[in-house]
């Protein structure tokens, strides 16, 4: 492994690193595409006996999209001499150049749905079996690890404990308008939890294993690289950090046939965005058909509806698989911990390393190391995927 470059002889990749460093902190997508008013919407559409379409209404946009996309571009690539280098950083100002169009097109409809289909594409028919074939699995089983009885805030309490493995710094808050339990911001090093959410003991085992275990990991480790596109993201990082988050889940053994089944819901959620589905359609389908509980095909169902459309949850299903059979062909997993990176590039990734452009991990997944898994079930339906 090589020492870390002097900044000198990359110059011209530095600068135009720190450049986009400057404009990408403008478009965190988390920021935006969540609601305002689920919990006011959830109620009138509940009480509609679901037939009425949720009017949801979003935080406004804090930039001009079009001269943000005109400053990304105007970044003189060509002065990059490596050509995997200089073809990364261009995919990446794509990347981003598609984020920001997205995100000018929130609640615009099938407008939005359009550009997210950019940005995070949607299920291809092996993705669709995939799901089908998980979701034929029985996961009765009564587990009182499963039953929701921990508040937000003993939420907070665990997840503090958590981290004491960690020697990193971040912040909890908790909110209402959030479509998920939890998430994590990257650019302000936060986990925001859902304030009126009751968590089960196997959740906040799930949770801490996502989104500190992995999340929150691949976010220092990417603030401690000297380029600051390990912080802000690859291309289609999305597959690949929610692959390893969910194999660490798997990993650290709380993983539940209930759990797959929802990665795989929300496939056949974002299948009906194709179809044309409205949010009651979509709802009607995973409650009325696959009888999910009305909670949970709400929840579902706002996820891939927020915005108009928003496809990126299909990416869960397909990322466990690759990230699975790649850790189970010995594949390195340090060199996907090394910031907000991608599968596809991991030549690339090495390829930094060795010219000191890049450093190994500095903090690594806990339960890679210590594999609780002992599922065989899983293990079965994981190597069966497609």
């Amino acid at each position: 492994m090589s020492q870390i470059t002097s900044t000198e002889e990359y110059q011209e990749l530095f600068d135009i690193d720190a450049n986009l460093n400057r404009l990408v902190k403008k478009i965190e997508v988390l920021n935006y595409i969540n609601p305002l008013n689920i919990e006011r919407e959830k109620k009138m559409f509940f009480s509609s006996k679901y037939t009425y379409n949720p009017d949801f209404k979003y935080p406004k946009l804090k930039f001009n999209g079009y001269k943000l996309q005109r400053l990304f571009f105007s970044q003189r690539l060509e002065r990059i001499e490596d050509d995997d280098i200089r073809q990364l950083y261009e995919d990446v100002i794509y990347e981003y150049s598609a984020l920001i169009e997205c995100l000018g097109t929130i609640n615009q409809g099938r407008k939005f749905y359009f550009n997210s289909l950019k940005s995070f594409g949607t299920p291809t028919e092996k993705e669709i079996d995939n799901a089908k074939f998980i979701l034929r699995f029985d996961d009765s089983d009564f587990d009182e690890q499963m039953v929701p009885t921990y508040t937000a805030a003993e939420a907070v309490d665990y997840f503090n404990k958590y981290s004491k493995r960690y020697d990193f710094k971040y912040h909890i808050k908790l909110s209402t308008n959030l479509s998920a339990a939890a998430m994590v911001l990257n650019n302000i090093q936060t986990l925001v939890l859902r304030k009126n959410h009751k968590f089960s003991k196997n959740q906040l085992k799930v949770l801490t294993n996502h989104e500190i275990g992995v999340h929150m990991v691949t976010t220092f480790n990417g603030l401690a690289q000297p380029l600051k596109i390990f912080s802000n993201g690859f291309p289609n990082n999305v597959e690949t950090q929610e692959g390893l988050a969910v194999y660490s889940e798997y990993m650290s053994g709380c993983l539940t046939m209930e759990r797959l089944k929802e990665l795989a819901f929300r496939v056949i959620a974002v299948d009906t965005l194709n179809k044309g589905y409205s949010f009651a359609d979509t709802f009607d389908l995973l409650f009325s058909q696959y009888k999910l509980n009305r909670d949970k095909a709400f929840a579902i169902t706002l996820r891939v509806h927020r915005g108009g459309g928003f496809t990126k949850d299909h990416q869960y299903l397909c990322g466990i698989n690759k990230v699975y059979k790649y850790a189970q062909n010995g594949g390195d997993l340090d060199v996907l911990l090394t910031g907000k990176v991608t599968l596809d590039y991991k030549d690339t990734i090495e390829k930094l390393q060795h010219l000191g452009l890049a450093i190994p991990s500095k903090y690594y997944t806990d339960s890679y190391l210590s594999n609780d898994n002992s599922n065989k079930n899983l293990d079965f339906i994981l190597k069966s995927l497609k």
